[in-house]
């Protein structure tokens, strides 16, 4: 199966402050906040949310197609994707724009401070996805553009296409009425628990009316592993694969969704997805850069059968080159 990814594409520039935020932070001196953090590196990597799902999903051995728009600085960048089984063709590239900036810090608590700068970003609301090639499938609608998300959104409806809502960075910036027409047919909605609080809270619909409105609500839960919800209300909850160290959270949530769809689109059951999405994400984690992990498989069958028994590591085997 086909799975076009819709999404940002960027640089990230990755840093560490050797602290804590929380202690930086006077609660009554937020609305006057200036701080700057001395940081003890700098890395410079690949990602973007469309990026770093599609790279995933090509490691695994699925069939991506990212969509999005870049600037001219994206040959190198372009080659990395392909090489690892990315098809790029659905990838607009801006004549006048540079690619997207992602600038995250990280404390000792894993907590997190970024900005983003959209560059080329802002051009994605120009592609039209009746203009893919033929064989698509499956459509995930991460955060981008906004104005892409909707109109991304709105013709999979038009054209019949299931696809995955992943609003995820973007509902900060986004109006109830702006976040309730991204989820309406979605056959999975994809969150972080904060983000399905915010929601919940941006649309006030209740768990319900949005239940009645999707396939499945996928909330990935931190260290407490991921929580899986069908419209009738029947819940499956999968823990993580333990790690071997804890380097830096960013894109382990787009690492889950690559390999939580790739399971899906491969004929795996919910759990065996979730399982597949837990081991990809454990692999970011342990990992500088959203895309500088590897896939070794006799070792991931290794671990899956520790976090989650043999049965579930030879059935997700099958699937690893």
């Amino acid at each position: 199966m086909t799975i076009a990814v819709t999404g940002s594409i960027a640089t990230d520039h990755l840093m560490r402050f050797p602290g804590r935020f929380a202690e930086q932070l006077i609660a009554d001196q937020l609305q006057h906040i200036s701080l700057s953090f001395l940081v003890d590196d700098l890395v410079v990597r690949r990602g973007g949310v469309g990026g770093n799902i599609a790279f995933a999903m090509g490691v695994l051995g699925g069939s991506p197609l990212l969509v999005g728009a870049v600037g001219v600085d994206f040959v190198e960048y372009r080659g990395w994707l392909e090489k690892h089984g990315v098809d790029c063709t659905g990838v607009r590239v801006s004549e006048t724009a540079h690619t997207a900036r992602f600038v995250c810090t990280t404390d000792e608590d894993m907590a997190q401070i970024a900005s983003f700068y959209p560059g080329a970003m802002s051009e994605a609301r120009d592609i039209s996805l009746a203009d893919l090639p033929a064989g698509v499938e499956m459509v995930l609608v991460g955060a981008n553009d906004p104005a892409a998300m909707a109109r991304h959104t709105e013709q999979c409806r038009e054209l019949g296409l299931p696809f995955a809502a992943d609003p995820s960075q973007q509902l900060a910036r986004l109006s109830g009425a702006e976040a309730r027409a991204l989820i309406g047919g979605a056959k999975y909605l994809f969150t972080n628990e904060y983000e399905w609080a915010l929601l919940l809270q941006k649309t006030e619909l209740t768990e319900r009316e949005i239940a009645d409105q999707i396939g499945l609500r996928v909330t990935t839960l931190g260290s407490k592993g991921v929580e899986i919800v069908d419209r009738e209300g029947n819940v499956v909850r999968v823990g993580v694969v333990p790690e071997k160290a804890k380097v830096d959270p960013t894109g382990v949530g787009d690492a889950f969704r690559a390999g939580f769809l790739t399971g899906q689109s491969a004929g795996l059951d919910i759990e065996r997805s979730a399982q597949l999405g837990s081991l990809v994400a454990v692999l970011v984690l342990e990992t500088v850069g959203t895309q500088e992990w590897t896939l070794d498989r006799d070792d991931a069958v290794k671990r899956l059968a520790e976090a989650y028994g043999t049965e579930a590591a030879d059935e997700i085997g099958a699937l690893l080159k």
